[in-house]
């Protein structure tokens, strides 16, 4: 480049000369890289990297409509975002993998009717490009809201509010949660719990669907109750299942906070873990491993499953087809249930 050009601000044009190709394909590089081939996107990220280049995204999004960013919305209690691991994981992952994309993350909660109202009316707008849908109810409209404001849509889990046919990333909740029950009745439990999540929500709904599944003929109703996923509910539904039931031997709960919540109430009971009662969880989200004794848990790949939304999401945005993608889970065997 001549003085001039190095004292200026680069453009386009300055890209495309410096590599060796048209401006069209440095354009299509910026935007994605679609239909560039191995050699031209080096050349062309090559001479960014020496021009000093850098994009001016509020033209670009004047330009093409839009805004170079996406949503994570959580549509749970403002709470629960702190409180349960799960949720800081998935976002911490898809910060990562939007960031490593050049554009901006936007977090969005949306616990109330009230919330969820307005943002639907800041999606509308256009103000994000797209949506991760971190969480979806049954009998929650709101998913498909969503899809009718005409905004692409990824759900974290199976979509359960409507919206057929909206892409998602998950686990096989149902099978995981039968591992985890099958491993405790290879410890030789039997009178096994299960503190479930919220019925209206995929974890909740599947993951207990899988326990009663393998527990068949040994199965106690009095032994399922259900929390919201934090650790306070964990420990409320603890209480009333040993208020019903004094022969306990092992508790599976459907995420790791309610199972800490779990052990938190045995103890209360005078019962140890895991010499009395085994105890469980599910996502490994960190909090499992440091926790006294060490909980077994089914884990979660969480930035696979991040970085496959951000991927997925990307493709929708771009007018491409979204699928269901199911990733693998593993038992990972801790202290907690040591037979």
């Amino acid at each position: 480049m001549d003085g001039a050009t190095r004292r200026r601000k680069p453009t386009i044009r300055d890209i495309a000369e410096v590599a060796g190709v048209s401006r069209g394909t440095v354009s299509r590089v910026l935007n994605g890289g679609h239909w560039v081939s191995p050699d031209a996107r080096e050349a062309v990220e090559k001479a960014i990297r020496e021009t000093g280049y850098t994009a001016n995204h509020h033209a670009r999004s004047l330009a093409t409509g839009r805004s170079n960013s996406v949503a994570f919305l959580l549509t749970e209690p403002h709470h629960l975002l702190f409180e349960d691991p799960t949720y800081s994981l998935l976002l911490r992952g898809s910060a990562e993998a939007v960031s490593a994309r050049g554009q901006t993350l936007v977090l969005l909660a949306a616990g109330s009717d009230a919330e969820k109202e307005r943002v639907l009316e800041y999606v509308h707008a256009g103000h994000v490009d797209g949506v991760m849908l971190i969480s979806s109810h049954e009998g929650d409209p709101f998913t498909q809201r969503l899809v009718d404001a005409q905004a692409p849509v990824v759900c974290a889990g199976l979509p359960l509010g409507g919206g057929a046919g909206v892409p998602s990333v998950g686990v096989d909740e149902e099978g995981s949660a039968r591992a985890v029950t099958r491993h405790l009745l290879d410890t030789g439990r039997r009178r096994i719990a299960h503190i479930a999540g919220p019925s209206d929500t995929p974890g909740g709904r599947f993951r207990l669907a899988g326990f009663r599944a393998e527990m068949g003929e040994l199965i106690d109703e009095d032994l399922i109750d259900a929390g919201d996923f934090g650790k306070a509910s964990g420990r409320d539904a603890m209480e009333r299942i040993l208020a019903r039931s004094q022969d306990v031997d092992a508790v599976f709960a459907a995420s790791d906070s309610m199972a800490i919540g779990a052990v938190a109430a045995l103890r209360a009971a005078r019962l140890t873990v895991p010499g009395d009662v085994a105890v469980a969880g599910f996502d490994d989200s960190g909090v499992a491993a440091e926790h006294d004794p060490p909980l077994t848990t089914m884990r979660q790949p969480w930035a696979r499953i991040s970085e496959s939304m951000v991927e997925m999401l990307a493709r929708v945005i771009a007018g491409e087809p979204g699928e269901t993608i199911v990733v693998p889970t593993e038992l990972i065997v801790r202290a907690s249930t040591r037979a």
